[in-house]
């Protein structure tokens, strides 16, 4: 996701990759040593530049005493060749630590998460951005679980209006009926009076 660029993240500087094996289904940063990623999140959950640390740590902490489980923050100095590297790295991430992970660039975010839904983490990401790289992590936090609108409520509650409507047109429809008829019998009886008095008349 692109963002306006005077997001001024402190810079992490990484080590050249090593060949430990992590999942390979997605290209992560060539900058990024998953070594020393992985090593930083079994620590505290977050793996970033000193200075953003403390800051990002509590943005976890608060994220897990409510429930979401955020499991890792990642921040890296620069952004990569695409922003859908980011999301990559956070795939990569998430396959191996679980819950939901977000990955910060100077511009640029990418996500993961093994129970938020791809839209929600989405518009998330175009909501969260901030001034550090801790506002933006706790924003992300706070949207991926805000609620939205109850569009299944909506559903049934539409399909019931319709349902009660067509109820409603129904019965009035069945009133009708018998009136119509016993208007057409009396109608037609009238009719037959008038006949035979035209005839008696006659003769």
């Amino acid at each position: 996701m692109s963002a306006p660029t005077n997001h001024a993240f402190a810079p992490v500087h990484v080590k050249s990759p090593s060949h430990t094996s992590f999942p390979s289904h997605t290209a992560v940063p060539s900058d990024v040593d998953l070594d020393d990623v992985f090593a930083d999140l079994s620590t505290d959950g977050v793996s970033a530049p000193e200075s953003d640390v403390a800051g990002l740590t509590a943005v976890v902490t608060d994220a897990r005493e409510r429930g979401v489980d955020l499991s890792v923050v990642v921040v890296v100095d620069a952004n990569p060749g695409r922003p859908s590297d980011l999301r990559d790295l956070a795939t990569t991430v998430g396959k191996t630590e679980g819950g939901t992970v977000l990955v910060l660039s100077p511009d640029w975010m990418g996500s993961y998460s093994d129970s938020v839904s791809r839209v929600q983490l989405e518009t998330a990401q175009d909501r969260s951005f901030g001034e550090s790289a801790s506002v933006t992590a706790d924003r992300f936090s706070h949207e991926i679980v805000a609620p939205g609108p109850p569009w299944t409520l909506y559903t049934v509650l539409v399909i019931a209006v319709v349902a009660v409507i067509a109820g409603i047109t129904f019965a009035v429809k069945w009133r009708r009926e018998p009136e119509n008829t016993q208007t057409r019998h009396i109608g037609s009886a009238s009719e037959i009076a008038k006949s035979s008095d035209h005839r008696a008349d006659s003769v």
